[in-house]
């Protein structure tokens, strides 16, 4: 295999999901503990799941939402610090042989969302997973564009406008 081909051909969706595993592991966190970040990165997992295509994990939202929680949402820490005691909680209630958030199966960790799903701190969760999954790289998530390819975007220096039947007389 040439360096060539290998720059040419396109990433398998396995060797996407390694790389991003493993730049998500060199980014460190700025405001999360690693065990909260661990219960949260469950969570968000199962919001924006890992199937054909990379998910919530892979695109590195558990680093977006330590971003915001650092920056620009800093007023909702406490929000995040009550909703994670909140869903420990439930989990303790609903599984009481389970451990932690992040040891619960998915389908597991699915019920317990349904169970919070009226809470402001899963709303907000879920809010800010689906803008770590789109959102710029730059703020931590969305890693390899990992959200982008999943809705089609095309991350290009400068786009060209559509032209069409609409504007045929300013060509």
């Amino acid at each position: 295999m040439t360096r060539r081909s290998l720059l040419l051909s396109p990433l398998s969706a396995a060797t996407i999901h390694d790389i991003a595993a493993a730049q998500q592991n060199r980014t460190p966190l700025r405001y999360l503990t690693p065990a909260a970040a661990s219960e949260l990165e469950a969570l968000t997992t199962q919001i924006i799941p890992s199937d054909t295509t990379p998910g919530a994990k892979e695109a590195g939202c558990i680093h977006f939402i330590d971003r915001a929680l650092e920056t620009f949402d800093r007023d909702k820490r406490q929000l995040y610090t009550e909703g994670l005691a909140a869903a420990q909680a439930k989990r303790a209630e609903l599984f009481p042989q389970s451990t932690s958030l992040a040891a619960l199966a998915p389908a597991q960790t699915i019920a317990l969302l349904k169970a919070v799903e009226s809470t402001d701190f899963f709303q907000l969760l879920r809010a800010h997973t689906i803008m770590g999954f789109l959102a710029s790289p730059d703020w931590g998530g969305n890693q390899l564009l990992t959200g982008w390819a999943h809705v089609g975007l095309e991350h290009r220096m400068s786009f060209q406008p559509p032209f069409g039947f609409y504007d045929k007389e300013a060509r």
